[in-house]
């Protein structure tokens, strides 16, 4: 009787440390104040899911990811493709780029790259019924043409994309396992499965691996750094891009926060939307709650110097619910998340 006892209170003491451990490296006991060091909010764009934004900087145009993924989590159908903001209109109306297309999709993480005047090869991450393509388009003007379709055994479940050309892409993979109990180790005790992937224009490889959850990805041109966020492992991974395509980790970022996709301003300053609280994002993802918090860091970086990072924007969630990405144009700064039902213009 005596061992039943002490093997019961070993089982419990481990279980007590299992959740003590997710609920402490998931920002669980993280107290959430408001604070706003932009601007107030300006207007909302009222569509639903942006969780990507992509900025043609040049010509003065936001594209945005949009799925509903609220709607079809319930079995219902929602509004999802990609939409164009012309930011030379302030009044930043959205307009439908892909109500033509003639295959399901169902937009994830996007890019762009400049070719010309008012031209521009755009990618888009799809995601159907399990299965992950890259999708790949022209955008000229403000019409969309889809050129092609790149599928590959190694979108094991990408997330996020930033292209190095018109046709050569680095992508995260947010998971390296597909089973449940994989997924799980990853979610929950935090496993570094995911992985970083390239695809030359021909073939894919991996190039990075023993990521926490892989997700927002960008590439400075001027510094040749490509970030990868981890929000699993609250940090930013810096890597220098070889003349081979392959990467060298130079060094973690440490941002306590959930950090997802990855913007740069003119300046090179790095712009996140986050997930202050991992648990929370997770319980309003499945529908358990209503709201989850959101924040928007900066982070100044230059090699070899320790990285100055500010939060610039939390919302407990009321405004908005899980942040995902923050695109910085002039005087405004645009919001997107996960599934709420608008995203936010603020301005200075």
């Amino acid at each position: 009787m005596k061992k039943i006892i002490l093997s019961l209170l070993f089982i419990l003491a481990v279980l007590g440390g299992f959740v003590l451990y997710v609920f402490s490296t998931t920002g669980y006991f993280r107290d959430i104040e408001a604070s706003n060091s932009f601007g107030p909010v300006h207007q909302t764009i009222s569509l639903p899911g942006v969780e990507d934004i992509a900025l043609a900087r040049a010509d003065s145009l936001l594209v945005l990811s949009v799925d509903d993924r609220a709607a079809r989590r319930d079995g219902k159908e929602g509004l999802h493709g990609l939409y164009l903001v012309d930011l030379r209109d302030e009044n930043f109306t959205s307009v439908s780029l892909t109500d033509e297309i003639d295959f399901p999709f169902f937009p994830h993480g996007i890019s762009m790259y400049q070719l010309d005047s008012a031209k521009y090869a755009l990618m888009a991450i799809n995601h159907v019924n399990g299965k992950h393509t890259v999708e790949s388009f022209i955008l000229e003007g403000k019409k969309l043409t889809h050129l092609k379709t790149i599928k590959g055994t190694l979108l094991i479940s990408p997330n996020d994309l930033v292209m190095m050309n018109a046709e050569a892409f680095y992508y995260s993979n947010d998971h390296g396992y597909t089973s449940k109990l994989g997924v799980f180790a990853e979610n929950y005790l935090g496993v570094k499965a995911s992985n970083v992937g390239y695809f030359d224009g021909t073939s894919f490889r991996i190039v990075a691996e023993d990521i926490a959850y892989a997700n927002g990805i960008q590439y400075d041109f001027e510094k040749n750094l490509l970030y990868v966020a981890s929000p699993r492992g609250f940090l930013v991974r810096v890597f220098e891009v070889l003349l081979t395509g392959d990467l060298n980790l130079i060094e973690d970022i440490d941002v306590a926060t959930g950090v997802d996709n990855i913007e740069l301003d003119e300046s090179g300053k790095i712009w996140i939307g986050c997930h202050p609280n991992l648990m929370t994002f997770s319980a309003y993802a499945a529908g358990k709650k209503e709201i989850a918090p959101s924040e928007v860091i900066t982070i100044e970086y230059q090699k070899g110097e320790v990285a100055k990072i500010e939060s610039v924007w939390v919302d407990s969630g009321e405004t908005m619910s899980a942040s995902t990405v923050a695109v910085p144009f002039g005087d405004y700064l645009f919001i997107g998340n996960v599934m709420d039902q608008k995203a936010l213009v603020l301005k200075k």
